[in-house]
């Protein structure tokens, strides 16, 4: 190899090296302190049971001060404990104690056997816990410690505890086969402990996202409420601006300015008086008549922020009657939604977004004109960070609304249009390639009890093959019950009787 190339090698895994997931967090100074208690009770256990009750010669002494040094640091520890910020994880203290772990029982077997001493399995132990909850330096040091204590004890440690008088030799080729076991074991075990907790937090984030976003649609619909309540505590002092409006155009003259102030005053007040009458007549958030809405009404407002690009996207209500009353839950919209966009990013030229209504159930089919779904992409649809998402898109449709607000702007009366304005691209609606929308999507669907499949879609294998999302729900799950719909009528019933 050259030194280019050396340099080059050298350079990428220090880049590896720094990259490493920083995902963990370590263990409470106080689960330190109980696991190294409880290792510590079943060492002198094990010590005493060797020498008092089997008759095993051994250096107990030595054994004994190995036990005692481990005891005096977790008395230290509990000092320690006493610390206010000590009952948070702390990684770096988490990688000392578990590094003076295996220090003190790698001690323990070089006094008793070494690899020969069928104890030494526990040294998977500390680099499983390590793997698990910390970040990745710091596991694969702790994991080069045990490599680093296996093969020292596969050469050198005191003899066997065994029967007085006898000795118990093993054969130089059955003491390799324990060192190789032991270091697969510990390669393995700590790999397969990483990859559970790193999907595990994964799941977590995942998880986290999903309820943010829920608690945003509950905020917006509890937005309602909020414009009744504002709106029943403006109407006073706006009947008082009416009343001195009315006063002051009665006292002007007519045609003088502070007629026409004072009459411009009055329609604008009679104009907020309208506004807030809007927003009263949407009560709180409980109230049945904004809690149910129609189907095909739904599905308007799942369409609604993907419309106006180069896509022709349609909503349509089969087999039943597209006013057909369900409730209008946030988890439903938002999942709705982000199934729209999603198959939006990846359409040609059509969406098409249908509800059928049978006896068993109610279901909404998204169906697109894009490529589908990746082979490889279709096992594991639905977990969370799995996406062939263009990452590029969200950016060129932030350009293309740019241009056009850009273009807007210059065609106003008395502004010159711009020589150079570049031409406007049409484009989907895209918020990145996260990997999330999916899997929030089907975690809310699901939450609402429903259930989400997924399969391609009606073209030929090819470019337009397309992608079918169907999500169905029971029919008590979604659509609104009877006493719901009863008082929908009736609100309406009577706003055309006020009308």
């Amino acid at each position: 190899m050259t030194t280019q190339a050396i340099e080059d090698t050298q350079e990428a895994g220090a880049r590896a090296w720094r990259d490493l997931p920083r995902r963990g967090r370590g263990l409470s100074l106080r689960t330190l302190i109980i696991l190294r208690w409880l290792a510590l009770f079943g060492q002198t256990l094990t010590v005493f049971m060797a020498h008092d009750l089997l008759h095993f010669p051994m250096p107990l002494l030595e054994c004994m001060i190995a036990i005692g040094v481990g005891a005096a640091v977790n008395l230290v520890s509990l000092f320690q404990l006493r610390r206010a910020d000590s009952h948070a994880p702390n990684g770096r203290l988490t990688a000392l104690h578990l590094g003076f772990d295996i220090l003190q029982l790698s001690t323990l077997l070089a006094l008793t056997g070494g690899l020969e001493n069928p104890f030494c399995i526990l040294l998977v132990a500390p680099v499983t816990v390590a793997a698990a909850s910390l970040p990745g330096r710091q596991a694969i040091l702790l994991g080069l410690m045990v490599l680093l204590a296996t093969g020292v004890l596969s050469f050198w440690s005191m003899p066997l505890p065994w029967v007085a008088g006898t000795e118990l030799v093993l054969p130089g080729l059955y003491r390799l086969g324990l060192g190789m076991a032991l270091v697969t074991g510990v390669v393995f075990t700590s790999a397969y402990a990483w990859r559970v907790a790193a999907d595990a937090e994964k799941l977590e984030l995942a998880l986290a996202t999903t309820q943010d976003v829920l608690q945003r649609e509950q905020r917006l619909a509890a937005l309602g409420g909020l414009a009744a309540a504002a709106a029943h505590e403006l109407g006073t002092p706006l009947a008082t601006i009416q009343v001195v409006a009315k006063e002051m155009l009665r006292e002007a003259k007519a045609g003088t300015p502070v007629a026409e102030d004072a009459a411009l005053l009055l329609q604008q007040a009679d104009r907020c008086r309208e506004i807030l009458t809007r927003l009263s007549q949407r009560p709180e958030g409980d109230d049945t008549l904004y809690r149910t809405i129609g189907l095909k009404a739904l599905l308007a407002e799942v369409v609604e922020p993907h419309l106006g690009f180069d896509l022709d996207i349609r909503a349509e209500v089969e087999g039943g009657d597209g006013a057909l009353q369900v409730r209008r839950l946030p988890e439903v919209v938002h999942g709705l939604s982000a199934l729209v966009e999603n198959a939006a990013d990846f359409a040609n030229r059509r969406v098409s977004v249908t509800a059928r209504i049978d006896e068993r159930g109610l279901s909404v089919e998204v169906l697109d004109d894009g490529p589908g779904f990746a082979a490889d992409i279709l096992p594991r649809l639905g977990e969370p960070y799995v996406t062939s998402r263009p990452h590029g898109k969200a950016r060129r449709v932030l350009a293309a609304q740019l241009r056009a607000a850009a273009t807007a702007a210059a065609r106003r009366p008395g502004r010159r249009p711009a020589a150079d304005a570049a031409p406007l691209i049409p484009v989907a609606p895209s918020q990145g390639g996260m990997g999330l929308g999916f899997f929030i999507a089907r975690t809310l669907l699901e939450r609402s009890g429903g259930r989400v499949s997924v399969a391609g879609g009606e073209g030929p294998p090819g470019p337009t093959r397309g992608a079918r999302v169907t999500v169905r729900w029971p029919r008590g799950a979604l659509e609104a019950a009877g006493d719901e719909a009863v008082a929908l009528l009736s609100g309406l019933a009577t706003d055309r009787r006020e009308s």
